[in-house]
């Protein structure tokens, strides 16, 4: 039955499906895994690395970009339709800086963004880009913001949230462990992000890339050191959890 009505990507079948958005979809489930956190003076896009080639230069394979200075993208999917959805998104943001003489708001970036991928959905000829995107950044009052858009072209705000790979186990465990106390300092939010990813990302801090925007400050992408040290701390904590679950049993 799909067959008939997957050759066109402006064509429903009878059950209401746009399958060519769907399989969109799909492919972006088999990108690298990416979590977003929004804490209270911080936002964190934390990704999952690929392992790159010895003689590949590591600088070239992001999946973290800088959409302007307050605001930032994490991607899953395809890396050459997001480098366009990036590239446009950047445009539109310094032609906002320089028609209105102010920064974009984040949920302005995300919406264009949008925008952008519903159009490649309703015209033949083309296909929809196989990315979804985390889009982080503060507006100019200070408020921290987190958006996800889809394939499909909707956009949603959240606290927390993942894609890619994995992102059903990734979005269960944010769902038990983001509270108030989970984001209470910027440390706490990193930390949960680097959890979050370690739930589904194997050997540690060297396949997690990390980014962070603080208020009033400049977005900065971790060092693999720092990443270490700090997953380091959190399977200290771990086990000093455990052993407390051990004395309790005990007694």
């Amino acid at each position: 039955m799909a067959a008939r009505y997957d050759r066109a990507i402006t064509v429903f079948s009878p059950d209401g499906h746009l399958f060519q958005v769907e399989y969109a979809q799909e492919a972006v489930k088999k990108g690298s895994t990416a979590v977003g956190i929004r804490g209270k003076d911080i936002v964190v896009l934390g990704v999952e690395k690929k392992s790159v080639a010895k003689l590949q230069e590591e600088r070239t394979v992001r999946k973290i970009c800088a959409l302007d200075e307050h605001v930032c993208m994490a991607f899953a999917g395809l890396t050459a339709d997001a480098r366009i959805v990036i590239n446009r998104a950047r445009v539109e943001c310094q032609s906002h800086r320089l028609t209105v003489e102010d920064p974009v708001t984040v949920e302005y970036i995300t919406r264009h963004i949008a925008t952008l991928k519903q159009r490649y959905t309703q015209s033949n000829g083309r296909r929809p880009f196989g990315i979804s995107a985390l889009i982080v950044g503060f507006d100019y009052d200070g408020t921290p913001r987190l958006y996800q858009t889809d394939p499909s072209g909707t956009y949603h705000a959240w606290k927390a949230n993942a894609i890619g790979r994995s992102a059903k186990t990734v979005r269960e465990f944010l769902e038990k462990n983001y509270t108030d106390d989970a984001i209470a300092s910027d440390s706490d939010a990193i930390k949960l992000a680097i959890r979050a990813l370690l739930e589904v990302v194997q050997s540690g801090g060297k396949n997690i890339e990390l980014a962070i925007i603080g208020r009033n400050q400049p977005l900065k992408i971790l060092e693999s050191k720092e990443i270490e040290t700090l997953v380091a701390e959190i399977e200290k904590e771990k086990e000093e959890e455990a052993e407390k679950k051990k004395l309790k049993k005990s007694t």
